[in-house]
């Protein structure tokens, strides 16, 4: 396991090397009891029955997926190249746990659009890559229901802990890991529905941080270990 700290840590190079890391798991491991299985449904609120508009919650709410806006900073930051196509993009996720900084490689591998009578629902899907302090996949939706105008955030996913982590955060992690991570699910709905309480056109909706040099993050990658 390689661990860096200090202004060495450069999260341009660690983005940049995620294009040539794998999937870390396969698909057919993923099973109980070994691994956890999640659904979180967040009711974001109501408008007009029928298909979404054009400024309408849905609409909105989905942009704000699209570009992974709903992470709560306190726990996740999540950064990515400007201009690259959704499908197949590579982001590095800045996690915070045990007081460190963990920079972790996820793929978007799937998306979402489904227009039918009863719903649309439209969101993406991202599996872990090779360093990640977890293995598994989240697929996150924003759904709108025709007949009330309800419209829902969802995240469904399945995970566990990565075998390649080192003794010591693996027990960190079997105290204190599972209770952050259903915080963040929790945080994400709630994260989402704030945003989206500023007006369509506000210029003042807080935003992702950019990557920036000489960040002081402690990198804690399992891939080298």
């Amino acid at each position: 396991m390689r661990i860096t700290r200090g202004r060495d840590a450069d999260p341009f190079a660690v983005l940049a090397d995620l294009g040539a890391r794998r999937i870390n798991y396969d698909r057919g491991e993923v099973a109980r009891p070994d691994w956890n299985f999640d659904r979180h449904r967040h009711v974001l609120g109501f408008e007009e029955p029928g298909p979404p508009t054009e400024s309408g919650l849905w609409s909105r709410a989905r942009a704000l997926v699209r570009d992974y806006e709903f992470t709560p900073p306190e726990l996740i930051n999540a950064h990515y190249r400007s201009g690259t196509d959704l499908a197949e993009r590579n982001m590095l996720l800045e996690g915070r746990f045990l007081g460190l900084r963990f920079l972790m490689g996820v793929r978007i591998t799937a998306l979402l659009d489904e227009r039918g009578e009863e719903r649309t629902a439209w969101g993406w899907s991202y599996d872990t890559l090779d360093g990640h302090l977890e293995r598994g996949r989240v697929d996150y939706a924003v759904v709108k229901h025709h007949s009330t105008g309800e419209v829902e955030f969802t995240a469904t996913s399945y995970s566990q802990v990565s075998p390649a982590l080192h003794p010591v955060l693996r027990m960190g992690w079997a105290v204190f890991g599972r209770r952050t991570q259903l915080r963040f699910y929790r945080r994400i709905g709630e994260r989402l529905e704030d945003l989206l309480r500023y007006p369509a056109d506000a210029v003042t909706v807080p935003r992702r941080r950019p990557v920036a040099r000489g960040w002081n993050l402690t990198i804690i990658d399992a891939a080298s270990g």
